[in-house]
């Protein structure tokens, strides 16, 4: 049966071919979508014809006068896997509009199966997601879980590695679910990969590990997807990757990957975890602790978004004054200026080397926890 939604988004595709009026009649006779808005709820009794008898029902200018809700056109019976699951109309001189009649049933057809195998890949995207999460969750197996797996052709034998992802985007910009099926028909070749969403700024990849994989090809892979990324959707990614380990320690990798990630967008780059050294520590830091440490040190510029994003570009630009004032596009002058002014209130100086680590912590704790 179809649903008002899907009947006119039908009625919205087709149209762009027609001219004509059009109608989707449920099966029992309903209008649930014209292109006349008036008409929707109201009974069509030719449709209904249509329905039973399992044909194309013609309605003449006579037909109007005897049959409820029906205007002069044809009316023809929309199947999906052999059922018929509605029917639709055109309005107009039915020896005019009839040379449409096949086209509009072929192509209504297949606007069906479209939705009905995108509803099912979203179905199995979000069992697998949710499959994932308590994968992540879960210390231990339960035989529901095991049975799950096999059910989704989970290989839970095999090693390991979480890769994830994140990108930027605003509320106009997110990335469609179209989108994710190409990147999993572009990458997710290998049968032991299991890949999923993780809300809508991040995906996860739990790549299958086996035998020993060289660091270099999952570093490939994953400029691959990043350059893929760019070029076809211009969207910039940030990937942070975790250790290799057993499927039933998922968890630790998760969270390795994680707090790669967390490093890894300060640049949009590629970060492992098992690079990681500092960070590694201040993760073990109490959020209270990190709140009292930036109040201390640049509390005092947080507001000042002009001279924080100057302290930022000058550490990510490993305090080369050139390539940070290219890339803040300022004259070098006015870029000695702002560090003093950042020294002057904070009385840490970005250009003395002590100062400059409790400057780079305290943007760190910052981006950790922006409120």
């Amino acid at each position: 049966m179809l649903r008002p939604s899907l009947a006119k988004n039908i009625i919205s595709e087709v149209r762009r071919l027609l001219d004509e009026d059009l109608i989707v009649v449920d099966i029992n006779g309903i209008i649930i979508a014209s292109t006349d808005e008036s008409r929707i709820g109201s009974f069509h009794e030719g449709a209904l014809a249509s329905y039973r008898e399992r044909n194309k029902v013609i309605i003449t200018e006579k037909d109007q006068s005897i049959l409820k809700g029906v205007k002069a056109g044809i009316n023809l019976p929309v199947f999906f896997q052999q059922q018929i699951v509605g029917v639709i109309g055109i309005t107009g001189n039915p020896k005019k509009v009839s040379q449409y009649g096949e086209v509009l049933r072929k192509m209504t057809e297949l606007l069906i199966k479209e939705s009905y195998y995108s509803e099912q890949i979203e179905w199995q995207s979000r069992t697998l997601e949710a499959f994932v999460f308590d994968w992540i969750q879960q210390k231990e197996w339960s035989k529901a879980f095991k049975d799950q797996a096999e059910l989704l052709g989970v290989d839970l034998s095999i090693d390991r590695q979480v890769i994830m992802g994140h990108y930027l985007h605003d509320n106009e910009n997110l990335i469609q679910r179209n989108v994710w099926q190409d990147v999993m028909q572009t990458f997710m070749t290998d049968s032991k990969d299991v890949f999923v969403r993780w809300g809508n700024e991040r995906f996860i990849l739990l790549h299958g590990v086996t035998g020993k994989e060289k660091k270099e090809k999952i570093l490939y892979y994953t400029q691959q997807l990043k350059t893929f990324f760019k070029e076809k959707y211009n969207q910039s990614i940030s990937i942070g990757i975790g250790h290799v380990v057993s499927a039933s320690y998922v968890y630790q990798s998760f969270e390795q990957a994680e707090r790669a990630l967390a490093v890894a967008k300060r640049t949009t780059g590629i970060v492992f975890d098992d690079d990681l050294r500092l960070e590694m520590c201040i993760q073990d830091i109490k959020e209270q602790t990190r709140i009292e440490f930036v109040n201390r040190t640049i509390g005092t510029i947080v507001e000042d978004s002009e001279l924080l994003d100057t302290l930022k570009t000058f550490i990510v630009k490993n305090q080369s004054f050139k390539n940070t004032a290219d890339e803040l596009h300022i004259h070098i002058n006015t870029l000695h200026y702002r560090l003093k002014r950042i020294e002057q209130i904070t009385n840490l100086n970005p250009r003395d080397f002590h100062d400059m680590t409790t400057l780079y912590l305290a943007t760190i704790f910052l981006d950790n926890h922006p409120k």
